[in-house]
């Protein structure tokens, strides 16, 4: 009986301890926007939408932010799911190709790279 309350105890305290690190971790997101070129694009304007209806209306972004002088957009706690995203800076976009991200890792820090032109 002892032995089960112990096994039991460890798994308790195990659980608790995964639930704790998903919540520490938050699904994060870092998007480097390239020209066609390849070169990074400062200053470009990002937009993420959860799902395509609001993407091709643009309405209800879900996340916003401008490439810094690397190129970087970090976005944080966000869904783990797949956005649709609009990237744009002067005459250049992300339209006719690379609209979708992939599905997020929960509690990861995940990656993409968005070329406009």
């Amino acid at each position: 009986m002892k032995y089960l309350t112990l096994v039991f105890g460890i798994t308790i305290v195990c659980l608790s301890y995964i639930n704790v690190q998903a919540q520490i971790l938050n699904t994060s997101l870092t998007i480097t926007v390239r020209d066609e070129l390849g070169n990074t694009v400062t200053g470009a304007e990002l937009q993420l939408f959860e799902n395509e209806e609001d993407y091709l209306k643009e309405k209800n972004v879900a996340f916003s932010g401008v490439s810094d002088s690397k190129g970087v957009v970090k976005l944080k706690k966000l869904k783990a799911i797949s956005y649709y995203i609009i990237v744009r800076k002067d005459d250049k976009d992300n339209g006719g190709g690379g609209e979708r991200i992939g599905a997020l890792e929960e509690g990861k820090f995940n990656k993409a790279t968005v070329i406009i032109q």
